[in-house]
């Protein structure tokens, strides 16, 4: 497989505070790779890194064999790369057919934008139920099907998850999970998907890695780290 995405020893700060140390990890070509951590690990600083939402000081990312690292945000999203924030962020006073559409804003082909469309309504069935229903009204469920079906429309080769899992029921969270397999699957998209719930992303991944305090910890399969005690260490503060 081809490299898709390379971080090299990335240093990020939010002001004086160290926020990742010398991170480097990469993800190939067609693969669903996971981050996981607990919470203040350094997990969303690696998203926001690669969208250009936050500058590094320095090391380098290089996404399909060009560095992005100094880009501007809407030029990252127009490359191919495309981000579902945490916390549900819908336009709520706006129809879901809106939201969705304003996922499309970088791009011009009018038959590829409907064509994209359909297939996220197929994709979420639910959406399309609730086309022309603001968004604010919807449940949490709904909303994060919505944010997710609004970065598709972005037709990305990278899709960038963050916490997709938080604060929805287990069912919900299942059914979240089942759609992460699909859309890497069937529509071909990479996933770099940030996740406390650790359990189900390093179920529906290939590889993962572990933050620990902005450093990776441990890295590999995700089928190996699942069952790795030193995993569970990170979640309980102890040391690696």
């Amino acid at each position: 497989m081809d490299k898709l995405l390379t971080f090299s020893d990335v240093e990020l700060y939010y002001d004086n505070v160290h926020a990742l140390k010398g991170v480097s990890l990469d993800m190939d070509e067609g693969e669903t790779v996971a981050l996981i951590g607990a919470n203040g690990a350094g997990k969303s600083s690696v998203l926001r890194a690669i969208t250009g939402l936050k500058r590094i000081r320095s090391g380098e990312i290089v996404y399909q064999g060009e560095r992005i690292d100094a880009r501007e945000p809407d030029e990252i999203v127009r490359m191919g790369i495309a981000m579902v924030p945490e916390g549900r962020r819908v336009f709520p006073y706006m129809s879901v057919k809106d939201n969705l559409l304003m996922g499309a804003f970088t791009r011009i082909d009018r038959t590829g934008i409907t064509a994209t469309l359909d297939m996220v309504l197929d994709r979420f069935p639910r959406l399309k139920e609730r086309y022309s229903q603001a968004a604010g009204t919807m449940s949490g469920g709904e909303q994060q099907m919505l944010v997710i079906g609004r970065a598709l429309m972005a037709r990305p080769r990278l899709l960038l998850l963050d916490e997709p899992s938080l604060g929805l029921a287990p069912k919900l969270v299942q059914a979240i999970a089942r759609s992460i397999v699909a859309i890497n699957r069937d529509a071909k998209v990479s996933v770099l998907l940030v996740e406390q719930n650790s359990r189900m992303a390093l179920r529906i991944s290939q590889r993962a890695y572990a933050l620990s305090t902005g450093r990776i910890a441990l890295s590999g399969r995700s089928s190996e780290i699942l069952n790795d005690e030193r995993v569970r260490h990170l979640y309980l503060g102890g040391e690696l």
